[in-house]
């Protein structure tokens, strides 16, 4: 008897163990952390007011909760600079589902688009600026719309692609169009880097929609790159497609952009940091006086994990000369900037 009664007792507490196992598996988390750039600076070519300013570019909080059966959500409000102040708008307002924690992850909602957030990823500087293709308009880090994702061989492959609304999040929703793009990364060499942006990788990206009112929005990119923890190495290249039906009508015009960065990291620590980039910039082909070319370089520090400090010298120089004095103020920066995280 006292047998029987023993091994009930723990099928009791057996059954309550398990039963607090999966409660514990789909007990909800939901984390809140933050992302914020601020930074001096000077403006060499204005040599008559000698300009600068200290300012907080970008601001972001970021609202993550995790749930039972790969259920994910995200809520990211951003402050950012404009020219009467500093405003509010969401960037990130979606929602995951990775099915039996398989490798295909599903999104819905405002999201990070398939290419931005990786390339910036890979140059590991985004409180410096945007990414090439961003900063000169062509792509957007954030859009509304569905992907899918998916990860293979410990991010030997990884892919994004779906369907979003092609507008941006800054923008108007725009009108019953919708955009393609889908972003391809494969590793050919594995190094002590083992993200999904490490190793020596080939990358490739297309993008296909319509403007609002009609006309063509096409781009086509590919990446060679290579990363580990002492240094990173890139060269990016894309082509572009523009036109509009809306009025005036825009004719197509078709555009360049090339770009190349390194960042060398100070062994042993890899906290004292060299950086440089170049970016090409031509928004029309068949003009001969309207591209941009940009230089960057600068020296960087990991002072703590929540903390890093970069000095900085951004040059743009104009192939048909700068066009208003606004340009000229900012065409030559020195720069101290800072992230920090918590």
């Amino acid at each position: 008897m006292r047998g029987h009664l023993s091994r009930a007792g723990w099928l009791v507490v057996l059954a309550l163990g398990g039963r607090s196992i999966v409660a514990a598996a789909q007990t909800p988390t939901v984390t809140v952390g933050g992302v914020g750039y601020a930074q001096f600076a000077y403006h060499p070519t204005d040599t008559a007011k000698h300009a600068n300013t200290f300012d907080v570019t970008r601001a972001y909080i970021n609202v993550v909760g995790r749930f039972a059966h790969g259920v994910t959500v995200r809520i990211t409000p951003d402050i950012y600079r404009t020219s009467d102040g500093l405003s509010y708008r969401l960037k990130y307002g979606f929602v995951t589902w990775t099915p039996d924690s398989g490798a295909i992850t599903l999104k819905l909602g405002m999201l990070n688009t398939p290419y931005v957030e990786w390339e910036e990823q890979l140059w590991d500087y985004r409180m410096q600026g945007t990414v090439a293709v961003d900063r000169s308009g062509y792509l957007s880090s954030s859009d509304l719309g569905f992907l899918v994702d998916g990860s293979w061989g410990n991010e030997t492959v990884s892919m994004s692609a779906g369907v979003i609304n092609g507008e941006n999040y800054n923008r108007p929703l725009g009108d019953k169009g919708k955009d393609l793009t889908a972003r391809v990364s494969v590793r050919l060499l594995a190094t002590d880097e083992p993200s999904r942006t490490g190793g020596l990788r080939v990358t490739g990206y297309g993008h296909a929609g319509k403007p609002t009112g009609g006309g063509v929005r096409q781009r086509l990119l590919g990446v060679l790159s290579y990363r580990s923890k002492l240094l990173t190495l890139a060269g990016v290249g894309a082509v572009t497609k523009d036109s509009a039906l809306t009025t005036p009508v825009t004719p197509e015009r078709k555009g360049r952009v090339l770009s190349g960065f390194g960042v060398l990291r100070v062994p042993p620590s890899h906290k004292l940091q060299f950086i440089g980039r170049v970016d090409a910039i031509d928004p029309d082909t068949d003009a001969d006086d309207d591209r941009q070319t940009r230089f960057i370089v600068g020296i960087g520090y990991q002072l703590t994990p929540n903390l890093r400090l970069l000095a900085d010298l951004d040059k743009v120089s104009y192939q048909g000369g700068v066009t208003t004095p606004a340009l000229e103020v900012v065409r030559s920066q020195a720069l101290f900037q800072v992230m920090f995280t918590f």
